[in-house]
C-alpha cells in the first residue's frame, strides 16, 4: 500500500521524497560555489583521517611483528594494514558522517562531532589494531616465528601480547579521534556556510 501511495502524483510520501532529493541537489550545487579551499575540505578531507589510520595499521602490524619474531613476509603482511584501513575509513566517514550532513539529514552540530570522535577512534585506530592480530597470528604459525599456544590458552596468549601494542598505540588512538572531531566541526561549519546561501534573501521594502 506505501508503493501505491508513493506513485500517487500528490501523495505526501512522493512530495517529501521529491523535496528531499530538490534540498540534496540545491546543497551540491552550493557547495560548488563555495571557495575552492571549502570544496576540497568536503571532498577530501576524510582522506586525511584515512591515511592516518592506514599509519596506525602499519605501525601497529611492526609491533605485533616484532613481539612474534616475524622476519618474513614484510610487505604481503603491510600492503592489507595500509590499503584496508584506508577505505574502510572513507566509507564509514561518508556513510555515517558526510552524506547525511550534506543531505540534509544531519543538523545537530554535537551529533556531527561525536560521530566524527567515534570514527576516528574505532574505524581510524582500533580497527587496524584488531585487524593486525589475525594477520600476524597467520604469519606467525606459517613461518613458526613465535611458539603458538593451544586453543585452551588462545585467547590468554592473544590478549598478554595485545597488552602492550595497546599501551604504544594509545597516543594514536587519542590523535584519531581528535581528527575525526576536527574535521566532523569543519564539515559542519562548511555545511552551515552552505546554509546562509539557502536562506532567501529579504528585500528591505518588504521589512
Amino acid at each position: 500500500m506505501t508503493g501505491r501511495e508513493f506513485l500517487e502524483l500528490d501523495s505526501p510520501q512522493r512530495r517529501l521524497y521529491l523535496e528531499r532529493v530538490k534540498r540534496v541537489e540545491t546543497i551540491h550545487k552550493l557547495l560548488n560555489e563555495l571557495p575552492k579551499s571549502d570544496q576540497n575540505l568536503c571532498n577530501h578531507g576524510s582522506y586525511f583521517l584515512a591515511g592516518n589510520a592506514s599509519l596506525c595499521g602499519l605501525t601497529a602490524n611492526n609491533f605485533f611483528r616484532k613481539i612474534l619474531n616475524i622476519r618474513k613476509a614484510a610487505i604481503i603482511s603491510a600492503l592489507p594494514m595500509a590499503v584496508i584501513p584506508f577505505i574502510s575509513t572513507v566509507a564509514v566517514y561518508d556513510a555515517f558522517l558526510h552524506d547525511p550532513l550534506f543531505s540534509g539529514e544531519l543538523d545537530c552540530q554535537v551529533c556531527a562531532v561525536v560521530r566524527g570522535g567515534l570514527i576516528g577512534a574505532v574505524v581510524g585506530a582500533f580497527y587496524p589494531i584488531f585487524m593486525a592480530i589475525p594477520v600476524n597470528g597467520s604469519l606467525a604459525a606459517k613461518y613458526s616465528s613465535s611458539p603458538l599456544p593451544g586453543k585452551e590458552n588462545l585467547l590468554r596468549f592473544w590478549l598478554s601480547v595485545s597488552q602492550p601494542v595497546f599501551r604504544k598505540m594509545r597516543f594514536g588512538v587519542l590523535i584519531q579521534a581528535l581528527t575525526g572531531v576536527f574535521l566532523a566541526s569543519k564539515h559542519h561549519g562548511v555545511y552551515v556556510k552552505v546554509l546562509e546561501q539557502m536562506k532567501p534573501s529579504r528585500d528591505p521594502e518588504e521589512l
